[in-house]
């Protein structure tokens, strides 16, 4: 695996493989390394000639700094998983190289709807800065495919539409949630969990399966408050428990029937905020 810390060199460096159409597959992470993030290695594997990953924690998508000051760092450890799974280039930046001048950061992209709710809703700003980072990804590493999980079901959607904002020529691959043998999401928070939260923490995926079992055409209210109040009683403290079209994420309140649908939770466990997603068709 060849390891670069400059944008400039590892530019010039995939745009000469680039040229010489060699496919390129990019997985952006913020470390905390999990199968999660290797099974979209592997996908980026399967799919192109070569394959980069990003290590980088964006400091401007955290609009709670303790939630940034917390975050997991485990460099070594992911630099070994990212060599045993085969990663060809690693791209491992600091702040400067993100953002050279990380005080006038001020691009902003008309992100509409998907902006204000669920996680738009109760992490003001988030968007604006994952979409300020993956830009300037996608400017240093030209990939060809951009592989992302369908954890961050929003966040996928809201990449996809800075791409088209921005006319950058990659495709997204969203790959389905991992999730451990009973049923828990993988995810990079999950390492902060105490040993009771680690255990409680798969009530939400039993309360995403609850809605897919129960859902019925006609209006969901009745379900999503059971849901909410159910979470309430194990312990979590929900910020939402929401169902909406799974190609636009409008808010569904009546059901047809026919549109498709997901299922989406975001709570805390302690001080640990989880969030998951199931598409219910």
């Amino acid at each position: 695996m060849r390891l670069f810390k400059s944008a400039s060199d590892i530019n010039q460096f995939l745009l000469k493989k680039k040229y010489n159409r060699v496919s390129i597959g990019f997985i952006p992470t913020m470390g905390a390394l999990h199968q999660g993030h290797i099974s979209l290695l592997e996908t980026a594997k399967k799919n192109c000639d070569i394959t980069v990953c990003s290590i980088f924690v964006n400091p401007t998508q955290f609009n709670d700094k303790n939630d940034f000051d917390k975050y997991p760092i485990t460099i070594e450890s992911d630099v070994d998983k990212l060599e045993k799974a085969g990663c060809d280039i690693l791209f491992l930046p600091s702040a400067s190289e993100i953002y050279p001048e990380f005080d006038l950061v001020n691009d902003t992209y008309n992100l509409g709807y998907l902006e204000t709710v669920l996680e738009g809703k109760y992490r003001p700003g988030h968007f604006q800065g994952v979409c300020q980072v993956v830009y300037r990804l996608l400017k240093i590493i030209p990939a060809n495919f951009l592989f992302l999980g369908q954890k961050d079901f929003q966040q996928c959607m809201v990449i996809k539409k800075m791409l088209e904002l921005t006319k950058i020529d990659t495709i997204i691959n969203i790959c389905p949630t991992l999730r451990e043998k009973d049923g828990l999401a993988l995810s990079s928070r999950n390492v902060r969990l105490t040993s009771d939260e680690r255990k409680n923490a798969i009530e939400i995926f039993k309360a995403l399966s609850y809605i897919k079992n129960n859902i019925a055409p006609g209006n969901l209210s009745d379900l999503k408050k059971k849901t909410f109040n159910r979470l309430i009683e194990k312990g979590f403290k929900p910020d939402y428990v929401e169902i909406a079209s799974a190609d636009s994420l409008t808010i569904i309140n009546d059901w047809d029937g026919k549109t498709k649908l997901v299922a989406l939770i975001a709570a805390f466990t302690g001080s640990v905020r989880l969030i998951d997603n199931m598409l219910l068709q």
